[in-house]
């Protein structure tokens, strides 16, 4: 079913509890039909995953939508996220804060990435083939860090690339996974909650091979 972008917005979107005003002008600023497959244009603004091509997916815009607005983001603010995917979470992030550091294991999507961002005029990403277990430590520390795979467990090094005061947002778990937010209270001490069940995709590499 073809659904329309003011249909996503309303529905999908504010219906459902978004309300943070720049999360919802960056979703429509974004348009995402530049970051879905040929193929599967007609379902753009559905409120679903679609795949990308090797197990891969884009993700539903309700999710990329509610973590956006659980970082509490504000404007001069620089993120890191471990997962890009075909660039479309690190779009909208763009639009909300000042800078976006973006970490991508597989190198063809980093490639697909880099495209599509170009191709939505999208100018304060950085993008790097690495595993993102290790993050991004030349640009630590970070205001945010967004994870958009699951690990079984956060990763360690992730959690002190976050300054003081910093949020971590990862879906963590293997077959039954949950959104959990991080919250760096002092130099080693951190603050954790649970938000949400979710499905992504697992986060590879070294993620993998520590549990």
């Amino acid at each position: 079913m073809y659904v329309h972008k003011e249909e996503m917005m309303r529905k999908h979107l504010r219906q459902r509890g978004i309300t943070d005003r720049a999360v919802l002008n960056a979703m429509w600023e974004v348009d995402r039909s530049l970051f879905v497959p040929d193929d599967l244009k007609d379902q753009t603004y559905n409120d679903s995953a679609l795949p990308i091509g090797m197990n891969q997916t884009i993700s539903q815009p309700f999710i990329v939508a509610y973590m956006a607005q659980a970082l509490r983001l504000s404007p001069e603010e620089v993120v890191l996220e471990v997962g890009t995917g075909c660039g479309y979470n690190a779009a909208v992030l763009s639009r909300i804060v000042s800078h976006v550091y973006s970490v991508e294991v597989i190198e063809w999507l980093v490639r697909v990435a880099a495209v599509n961002l170009n191709k939505a005029g999208i100018q304060n990403v950085s993008t790097r083939l690495g595993d993102g277990y290790l993050g991004w430590p030349e640009a630590a520390p970070f205001d945010a860090i967004v994870l958009t795979a699951a690990p079984p467990v956060i990763p360690e090094p992730l959690m002190y690339q976050l300054k003081i005061g910093g949020r971590l947002l990862a879906p963590v778990g293997t077959n039954l996974q949950r959104l959990f937010m991080l919250v760096r209270v002092k130099e080693n001490y951190f603050d954790q909650r649970e938000l949400i069940p979710v499905k992504f995709v697992p986060m590879t590499g070294e993620a993998q091979r520590r549990h």
